[in-house]
Formats: C-alpha cells, sequence, structure tokens
C-alpha cells in the first residue's frame, strides 16, 4: 500500500496559560487546509510557531504524525482527535513514522523531506490536551512522529503519495532514538550511528555514554 498524506495542518495563533512561550502564543493547535501549501526550508508557509527557541527551524521545518498511532490515542482515551491534534503538519497514512530511519527522504508533491529526529513531548502539548500525565504517557507509548528537514522546497497537500527515495543502511530508526533518549539507555550508542542526526541529541548521546 502507498503512503499519503491525509492532510496538512496549518498552526493557528493559541493564547492559554499553558503556552510555553513567554508571550502566553502558541501554535501547537493546527488545523488541515484544503490545498497545496509550499513548504520551505525553515518550516511550512503560514504556519504560525509561537516558541522559536525550540520549535521550528530547519531540522524541526515539518513535523509528522500518523493516522493509525492517532488512532490508538482515540481509542485509548474515548475522544475524537482530528488531523492536527498533535500539532503535526503531515498527517500520514500507511507510513511507518516510527520506523522511519534517520536520514531517509521522502518524495510529498514536489517537496523532498529528510526524517531528522522524534518529537518530545512538552508541557504545551499536555495542557493542548488538557492531561497533565501526557508526557508521562506519551513517552511510555513510544510513537512520538518524526521531525523532519525540507532538502528541496516544494508544494505539498492532502491526498499527495509519500515515497521513500533514499534510505541510509545504518538503520536507525525515529523509535530507537525516542527509546535510547528516554526508556532504553543501552541503545545510546546507536545514535552515534546516525550521521544525519541533529548534532545536538548526538552530543547529548557522547555525554550519557561518557559517565555510564
Amino acid at each position: 500500500m502507498t503512503g499519503r498524506v491525509v492532510a496538512v495542518n496549518l498552526g493557528v495563533v493559541t493564547e492559554a496559560e499553558w503556552a510555553g512561550d513567554a508571550s502566553g502564543r502558541t501554535g501547537i493547535d493546527k488545523r488541515p487546509v484544503d490545498g497545496p501549501v509550499l513548504f520551505g526550508v525553515d518550516g511550512v508557509v503560514g504556519d504560525f510557531i509561537g516558541e522559536r527557541a525550540h520549535h521550528g527551524g530547519p531540522d524541526q521545518a515539518v513535523y509528522a504524525y500518523a493516522e493509525e498511532d492517532a488512532g490508538w490515542w482515540a481509542a485509548e482515551l474515548g475522544r475524537d482527535l482530528r488531523p492536527g491534534g498533535f500539532g503535526e503538519n503531515l498527517t500520514t497514512y500507511a507510513v511507518d513514522v516510527t520506523g522511519a530511519v534517520i536520514g531517509e527522504q521522502w518524495q510529498i508533491g514536489s517537496a523532498v523531506l529528510q526524517v531528522t529526529k522524534p518529537r518530545t513531548p512538552c508541557t504545551t502539548f499536555a495542557g493542548f490536551w488538557g492531561m497533565p500525565d501526557l508526557i508521562k504517557r506519551f513517552t511510555a507509548r513510544a510513537l512520538p512522529g518524526a521531525y523532519l528537514r525540507v532538502l528541496r522546497e516544494g508544494e505539498v497537500g492532502p491526498g499527495d503519495p509519500v515515497q521513500v527515495v533514499d534510505r541510509p543502511a545504518h538503520g536507525v530508526t525515529i523509535g530507537e532514538v525516542f527509546r535510547a533518549l528516554n526508556l532504553e539507555p543501552a541503545l545510546l550508542p546507536r545514535l552515534l550511528d546516525a550521521p544525519d542526526l541533529p548534532e545536538g541529541i548526538r552530543e547529548k548521546a557522547r555525554r550519557r555514554l561518557a559517565v555510564r
């Protein structure tokens, strides 16, 4: 089955006490759009990002989450979770987001994206859902979704196929990186095998390994 984009989602400005930004504004509430959107090197055109110290930028230009994983949460919580409900720009179907290899390239529409790292749940996410224990539960589930770089700018729209055009041989996946950092420190040496992983994460792995 060919993977595809279920929805492209853009953040709207939300003002809330739980927003992580010092201004009290966040773009975690993302809403589906009807047509194609330009994916640029620094992010998705029209997407609001509140706290740029921790969100956005080339290594986090796009955030993808799988519709199948969202479905598990909807059943677990007994609530409707629409596309964009995880703060994702791309809601995908039939794409193994957790199993995506760091550095893997996806062609979608006229854009080429590269998998960089997993999402780290934060207090803004917990506040958005109104679940104080969400960080703990999201971490335990270990289906974090993936951030992507934009290697070739282009337009992406709902219904576009997701084609994997390159997959590095090292095999280090989004799921492995997330578990290494949060649940299974024995996996930390694997992170050093993934050259396309952002250097900040590789350095964190080196520091943790040095004190073991």
